[in-house]
């Protein structure tokens, strides 16, 4: 983007010094949501400026439903692939978001693609999970949620990850040193779709780093 050349190439001053950028960056700023004195980083603010350019484009069919989504994080993961290691951008919403996001989800997806230089976006819901000591800090609390446990978290990022395909079925393996491999199969209905099938091992770095647990993904 041109935000994005002219910060390279010549500095934060270059986009102050520019009010059409100014004005740009200031409502694409506000598609970031931050703890209170948090900045972004420079990944998040190329991701807001893309949700922003969506949302204002004539053409676009999910402008509607993209002005009252945020995103809360942003970050980038390895990908290893035999073709050569390349990179997916991680966006992570925040919770009271993520329904909305969820009816748009394959096309946000593409849009995004096409504007954060062809690299694999994968969209998470921001989850709060509570360990076994919660009471500590949640002294009127007497019961942890089943949604807040890590076993509920993590099956729902693996959910979010793989989206807007659906999980049909897992499996997970145990090898002879007693590591686990989870294997996640998902619906061959969507194999042709949205290039999902070069995004496979996307999925499985993505939750490698989320949630520290080994997955391979297939279609059934």
């Amino acid at each position: 983007s041109s935000f994005l050349y002219l910060r390279s190439h010549f500095g934060s001053s270059a986009v102050c010094n520019c009010p059409v950028l100014r004005f740009v960056m200031f409502n694409a700023r506000k598609k970031i949501l931050k703890a209170k004195g948090a900045a972004p980083n420079e990944l998040e603010e190329e991701v807001a400026k893309a949700l922003f350019d969506i949302e204002v484009s004539p053409s676009s069919e999910i402008k509607a439903e993209l002005r009252d989504i945020c995103i809360a994080s942003a970050k980038e993961v390895e990908v290893k692939k035999a073709r050569g290691d390349i990179k997916a951008v991680v966006i992570s919403i925040p919770y009271k978001h993520w329904a909305s996001v969820r009816k748009i989800q394959g096309r946000l997806i593409r849009e995004l693609e096409k504007k954060i230089n062809k690299r694999h976006v994968v969209l998470v819901a921001k989850r709060t999970m509570l360990d076994k000591d919660f009471r500590k800090n949640n002294p009127g609390m007497r019961i942890r949620p089943r949604s807040r446990t890590l076993t509920s978290v993590h099956d729902k990022i693996l959910d979010d990850i793989v989206g807007p395909t659906e999980i049909v079925g897992k499996r997970t393996r145990v090898a002879v040193d007693g590591s686990k491999t989870l294997k996640v199969f998902l619906n061959p209905k969507d194999k042709e779709k949205d290039n999902l099938e070069d995004k496979l091992a996307s999925f499985s770095s993505v939750y490698a780093k989320l949630c520290n647990r080994h997955a391979v993904f297939q279609f059934a």
